[in-house]
């Protein structure tokens, strides 16, 4: 079986001679798709009529037919214009991978100008623009123009024919902001890529087509808007990126692919879908001979292009098989490994990134919560509190204090920016969804909670300023005083701490009830670069989970610093709160941590009320633990 190149294109781009000396070059013989018109066509084209697509039909069948039989013997270079996807489908009588289109372009005016000086043709330069306003540029294609010595367009074509695979490696559905630049992160990484988006009028219009011409200078991007000439651009087995919204969006994106696919093609879903979803999505297309996996992405748009942290689950043979490609486009750590691993199986990739966001939600909390202390109870300005954040960071390394400083600078018209933000904050739902997965697996997660209630109550705006007149403004008793800035250092790294302890303390439990043998080491490793909460004290984790895979704040590394910050997080909290300021996360970490470290807790009384009205028993300090018993409260100490 032998390659049949079509070059492709508008009336006097060259297709002719450009063909014949590139059959010559590849030593293959020449059609020109003009000689297999019928005569009543020619007559047509010669009077200057365009052709209907009714009068293309047995034109195209014909050369269908001959370059099946040119595709068995010893291949071909056809001239043929195939200006739409329609004429191209038809003639692609043979297996994708064995005909390479090459399109030859330029401008209208330098196309017009070789026609009208063109002598005894019958195509006619007025018909130029009807050419022009059929034409679809293909996204599978060699792209060449034409402004060039033929010499040079030869030896363009044969460069990019030889790099040019004909089926991708990957196809990517979904270009928006963070589609559009794994896309370029997958290309400038030498991964051939085909690149698809909805067309939806008014809504979503030539997204594919206008990304792919923007960047054509650097990547040649098949485009499409076709969903099954993008899945026949792709290699088999066939791996697809869904860089799509969660929820329903995905479910009807997998239903719209599935007529196309083959027992064996991978979908992966790098949106930040729940993990149940997953699930359920893996064990449906696995009923139908399909991969499915869920790869949590973090790193925001700058990440996604130049390297994100990527946290991929799901089946072990699908990751082995598209492991390398996914760890070519993710950060690299400090000794150059990719901040990418397999995190387990099921819905395990999706469960570490939606609790990556927990976690992010708690720093990102806790930063706002102490610079709201600073700017409106100690009197800071924005700027004296970026210098503070930026002396902190010396020794953080965090990403999110990073931006914090850059934002604390930031002016408009001589006024800092974030004084005119409005104090309204949102949640997408992966907050939520963590605070839920901790109620369901029975672990405590105060800081992450208290993270997402917070942004809750800030939603209510309107109502909020309603109550600050009803209840008056408070005094701001802390002012005056002195700022430990070293005690508050040390109680925001104390809290931070207890965070991330916190976080991973879920990722353990559901490891064990799930059974999915999570690497709390190399989740951490892959957490130091690409994503929003890298920081120093991750490096540190990774090396600390090497040795250590209980709950955090049992480490002894990590108790000694504790032992030495917790008065401080508690004074800044006994501070905040006597100068009316809140601190939910400060706070929640500070009574997370003396509950943790206390060998008596609260939690007998509450045993006793739930036995005393509603009998469900409750065990003794002075018998074995396993024995329950049920008291009668209101009489003379009964027991049962």
């Amino acid at each position: 079986m032998k390659q049949v190149y079509i070059v492709m294109g508008v009336s006097g781009v060259g297709k002719t001679t450009i063909g014949k000396l590139l059959a010559e070059r590849l030593q293959l013989p020449f059609y020109d798709a003009d000689d297999f018109h019928s005569a009543d066509n020619v007559f047509k084209m010669r009077e200057g009529i365009p052709l209907r697509d009714e009068e293309r039909e047995d034109w195209l069948e014909l050369l269908a037919e001959n370059i099946q039989k040119w595709h068995k013997k010893e291949g071909a270079v056809l001239a043929c214009s195939a200006l739409k996807e329609q004429y191209r489908q038809r003639l692609s009588s043979i297996p994708e991978k064995y005909i390479t289109w090459i399109f030859l372009h330029s401008g209208y005016d330098v196309i017009y100008k070789r026609i009208a000086d063109r002598k005894g043709h019958y195509f006619k330069p007025d018909l130029l623009q009807s050419q022009y306003d059929i034409l679809e540029e293909p996204g599978t294609a060699v792209h060449v123009d034409v402004q060039a010595t033929e010499e040079e367009i030869i030896e363009e074509i044969m460069e990019k024919v030889s790099s040019h695979k004909h089926n991708s490696e990957i196809g990517l559905i979904g270009l928006g902001v963070m589609g559009k630049s794994l896309a370029l992160n997958f290309a400038s990484k030498g991964v051939a890529i085909s690149v698809f988006n909805r067309q939806v009028e008014g809504v979503e219009v030539d997204i594919a087509r206008n990304f792919a011409l923007e960047h054509k200078e650097i990547y040649d991007f098949p485009w499409f808007d076709d969903l099954e000439a993008f899945v026949r651009s792709l290699h088999r087995p066939r791996n697809l990126f869904l860089m799509v919204n969660a929820g329903k969006a995905v479910d009807m994106v997998i239903d719209s692919l599935l007529p196309f696919l083959e027992e064996g093609d991978l979908i992966i879903d790098g949106g930040n879908s729940h993990y149940k979803d997953t699930e359920l999505r893996e064990k449906y297309l696995a009923e139908k001979g399909l991969h499915f996996m869920g790869a949590g992405i973090s790193g925001g748009e700058e990440g996604a292009l130049k390297g994100p942290s990527i946290m991929p689950g799901g089946p072990a043979e699908a990751y082995e098989r598209v492991g390398e490609l996914l760890e070519k486009i993710a950060a690299k750590d400090k000794q150059g490994k990719a901040c990418c691993t397999y995190i387990g199986p099921g819905g395990a990739g999706h469960f570490v990134k939606m609790l990556h966001n927990g976690i992010e939600y708690g720093e990102m909390q806790l930063i706002a919560e102490t610079y709201h202390f600073l700017k409106f109870s100690k009197n800071l300005q924005p700027n004296e509190i970026a210098s503070l954040f930026e002396e902190w960071n010396k020794e953080m390394q965090s990403f999110l204090l990073e931006i914090s400083v850059d934002i604390l600078r930031k002016k408009e018209d001589d006024e800092f920016l974030i004084d005119k933000v409005l104090d309204a904050a949102k949640q997408k739902g992966t907050g939520g969804w963590s605070t839920n997965a901790a109620l369901e697996l029975g672990v405590a997660f105060d800081t992450i909670t208290a993270a997402v209630m917070a942004r809750n109550i800030s939603g209510k705006k309107e109502e909020r300023v309603e109550a600050s007149v009803l209840y008056g403004k408070f005094e701001k008793k802390g002012a005056s005083e002195k700022l430990d800035q070293d005690g508050l250092f040390k109680a925001y790294q104390a809290a931070s701490i207890i965070n991330h302890a916190i976080g991973f303390e879920l990722l353990s439990e559901a490891s064990k009830t799930y059974d999915w043998q999570l690497n709390l080491s190399e989740i951490a490793r892959i957490w130091t670069n690409g994503c929003i909460i890298r920081s120093a004290f991750m490096e540190r984790l990774a090396g600390i989970f090497k040795e250590h895979s209980e709950n955090l704040l049992m480490n002894e590394e990590i108790s000694r610093e504790l032992k030495e910050n917790r008065k401080h997080l508690v004074n800044v909290v006994s501070s905040a709160l006597q100068s009316n300021c809140s601190m939910p996360v400060m706070s929640a970490a500070a009574n997370y941590f003396l509950s943790f470290v206390s060998a008596q807790s609260s939690a007998n009384m509450i045993q006793a009320q739930r036995d005393s009205f509603g009998a469900h028993t409750y065990e003794r300090t002075d018998k074995p633990r396993g024995e329950y018993f049920h008291s009668h409260w209101s009489s003379e100490d009964e027991t049962i």
